[in-house]
């Protein structure tokens, strides 16, 4: 006879006790570990999948992962994006990330995923950042006001404490402001009226935004400055202009999801302006010593983020390893431990 009796406890860590498990600092680190595992074939990454609402006012996204190493893991990232929140209540992105061990199968925890997405992202951009961008950079330009900008403005000057000013547009100026002062005074910092003025002279560029249609013109990128373009992950989102892509020197997170996924590389490589050979290499690539990331003072950088399942799982188990140190979250009997008769 097979019966049945609660045992086994998963942890549900929500979103505020991410923030405090998560620091931006030890996430830069995981995320820099992380994508040195992607570089070395620690990883299994099957392309993530979306399924968009008939009205397309929502997509649910699906982004399963595996990563190895000395405790590994097997996990997946469910949310929706909703680009049309950014005036209610509700975050862009909501869901759940679950993490299994890999001798049993056991789920081990569900973490709120909206914070652990804005968080990651934000130090995969940091790691690139201090990888790509020059050291002397003292102009930073946010494009977007939600909560990938503010995360963007927490990381970076972590890696470039050389920044000194800091200019933000949104299409609503309203925000754009409100996330300036909310940012204080650790900088000079401005809420000004165009992208094209936010970005002029700036070292560091970083497009935050849910647009569809480009909001920075390869035109306006002084050179030598560094690019993070994070906001548009999948079709038919873009950010950059084919001028951008085309003048610029390409890096990724992951080669084949850009080339499947990312717009801002696919329209300008539809438009034969560039090949998939553009992609200098991946960010873990240039960690491992394989690729040369800035070669020159004048060379303008862009790291291309889609955003990889393998990155949620990391840092997911950096909340879990934490969590269960400091005894946070909530244990639930969320499965049933089998008992043999």
């Amino acid at each position: 006879m097979i019966g049945w009796e609660s045992k086994l406890e998963t942890l549900i860590v929500g979103a505020y006790e991410v923030k405090a498990l998560l620091p931006m600092e030890e996430c830069i680190n995981t995320m820099r570990d992380t994508m040195i595992a992607l570089a070395k074939g620690e990883v299994l990454l099957p392309q993530r999948q979306a399924l968009r609402q008939p009205d397309k006012k929502g997509i649910l996204g699906m982004m399963p992962a595996y990563l190895g190493g000395s405790q590994p893991v097997l996990g997946i990232k469910v949310v929706t994006v909703f680009p049309g929140n950014h005036d209610t209540k509700f975050d862009s992105h909501q869901g759940a990330i679950q993490l299994f061990e890999t001798e049993h199968g056991q789920l081990l925890t569900i973490i709120d995923a909206g914070s652990v997405t804005a968080i990651r992202t934000a130090a995969v951009s940091a790691v690139a950042t201090d990888l790509l961008a020059r050291k002397d950079v003292r102009i930073l330009a946010i494009l977007g006001s939600g909560t990938q900008a503010e995360m963007h403005l927490e990381a970076i000057p972590i890696v470039r404490s050389s920044i000194r000013e800091v200019r933000i547009w949104s299409r609503n100026h309203d925000h754009a402001r409100a996330l300036a002062k909310k940012a204080g005074s650790r900088f000079d910092i401005e809420a000004v009226e165009s992208a094209q003025e936010a970005t002029r002279g700036a070292g560091i560029i970083c497009t935050t935004t849910a647009s569809t249609t480009p909001i920075l013109k390869g035109e306006w990128i002084s050179d030598g400055a560094h690019v993070n373009a994070v906001g548009a992950s999948i079709p038919p989102f873009r950010e950059l202009d084919s001028s951008a892509i085309a003048k610029s020197t390409l890096f990724v997170d992951r080669r084949q999801s850009t080339i499947e996924e990312a717009d801002d590389f696919r329209v300008p490589k539809g438009e034969g302006l560039v090949s998939d050979a553009h992609i200098r290499g991946e960010i873990g690539e240039i960690l491992v010593g394989a690729v040369k990331g800035r070669t020159r003072d004048d060379e303008i950088t862009i790291f291309k983020s889609v955003g990889l399942a393998i990155e949620d799982l990391a840092a997911a188990q950096h909340i879990y390893r934490k969590a269960l140190s400091e005894k946070a979250g909530t244990r639930i009997d969320f499965v049933a431990e089998r008992r043999r008769d």
